[in-house]
């Protein structure tokens, strides 16, 4: 099946060829005729499967025939996403499906001068990618108005859903029209966070083309039981392995990121570490180096977890194991992208047991074990105590009795 059989206009399938892009992936060959009907769509899809033109494509489809241009400050749909970097890789894709075309793509985040941004939407937009923060910033300097708002994307919707996002998203989705259509796309899709999206859809229809938290099938996995203290040491040696492949490395915390970028540093490799500490301009210079292979290593936290498509990563490693199973498959989607292979190395230190198994239990089967023994969960990995003198501390139970037996006697 091609494009234009899925019901996409001639002008838009001709940019998608001049891209490289003839045959549309699993999860486009469903979403998008629902798409181009109107309905609301909840897509769950492997990363690195095309989510972004499963949604964004029978948008501009709609957009492409559109006559006039938007009001003033307004805009035609809009795109939530959790993190700057992937909002900026939506609006970069979007913008090569439309290249030549009247449409006008539009970019909010944080970490960058909000006034150029207020300028863009003066004159209306037809389409907008955003951050929920920058989104609210924009909204209460009364910047941008959501009334003639046609669409609604959330992308990585399960991460929208969570905490983190949800009170943002319920000051936002109550100003777009009611009779409009909604689509949450994301790899993966917590049963909480389902029943929670319902709120946001109106008779949905669920595209499912692989199981939930699944990773791509071309992803090779594998587990090292390790000291967290040991860590380092054998990442070098397996980075030794592919010094000019480009690789990921995960970090629980931004002070074990610019950490370990450091020790790598000493260790001969450069390396960029990005996470929410780190301004705008530094987390593009670092990306922008990396993906154009000046820097083979990118330290992150998982502000770099959720669709980055950077085609030619080859290894992701998980120094440290997430706290939030789902992560995992977020994290190991940064490689074996558009059906390519890659490898994801993880490394599990005595304390991580617990985050181990909810990742196992999450992807419904375990993770190769390649070295080390597996730690029993709940070991005591502190310092071993000193042994106390002769004498001194707490009584055992037997002197406490000589110590009572003699008193009794005294008094006696």
């Amino acid at each position: 099946m091609s494009f234009e059989d899925l019901g996409l206009r001639p002008r838009i399938v001709q940019a998608l060829a001049a891209q490289g892009i003839t045959d549309p992936t699993p999860i486009q060959t469903k979403a998008i005729p629902l798409a181009l009907s109107g309905r609301d769509v909840m897509g769950i899809a492997q990363t690195g499967t095309g989510k972004t033109a499963a949604y964004g494509l029978p948008i501009m489809n709609h957009l492409l025939g559109v006559g006039s241009k938007p009001a003033q400050k307004s805009v035609r749909g809009l795109i939530l996403a959790p993190t700057r970097e992937l909002a900026k890789q939506i609006m970069e894709n979007l913008r090569a499906y439309t290249q030549g075309s009247h449409i006008k793509v539009g970019l909010v985040v944080g970490g960058v001068s909000i006034n150029p941004q207020i300028n863009r939407l003066e004159r209306g937009l037809d389409l907008l990618v955003a951050t929920p923060g920058r989104l609210i910033d924009l909204l209460d300097r009364k910047a941008v108005r959501l009334d003639l708002t046609e669409f609604l994307v959330l992308d990585e919707a399960d991460q929208m859903l969570d905490m983190g996002f949800i009170h943002a998203l319920r000051r936002i989705a109550p100003l777009l029209p009611k009779d409009r259509q909604t689509m949450l796309f994301s790899a993966t899709m917590p049963k909480l966070m389902a029943e929670l999206a319902k709120s946001y859809l109106k008779d949905a229809v669920r595209v499912e083309v692989s199981p939930p938290g699944k990773p791509a099938d071309k992803i090779g996995q594998a587990l090292y039981f390790v000291e967290q203290a040991s860590k380092t040491k054998l990442l070098i040696s397996h980075i030794m392995h592919h010094e000019d492949d480009l690789a990921i490395i995960f970090t629980r915390t931004k002070h074990g990121a610019n950490r370990l970028a450091k020790a790598l540093g000493h260790a001969g490799y450069e390396a960029a570490a990005i996470h929410g500490n780190r301004s705008q301009g530094q987390r593009d210079r670092a990306l922008k180096a990396f993906r154009d292979g000046e820097l083979k290593l990118l330290v992150a936290t998982d502000v770099a977890a959720r669709g980055l498509d950077i085609p030619d990563v080859r290894h992701v490693y998980n120094y440290d194991l997430p706290n939030v199973p789902d992560n995992y498959v977020h994290r190991i989607g940064r490689t074996a992208r558009a059906g390519r292979d890659g490898q994801a190395v993880t490394y599990c230190a005595p304390a991580e047991m617990g985050e181990l198994k909810a990742i196992q239990k999450t992807m419904g089967k375990d993770i190769p074990v390649k070295g080390g023994t597996p730690w029993s969960q709940g070991a005591d990995t502190s310092k071993p105590k000193r042994p106390q003198k002769p004498g001194k501390g707490r009584p055992d139970n037997s002197r406490r009795r000589k110590q009572r037996s003699s008193r009794s006697r005294k008094a006696a």
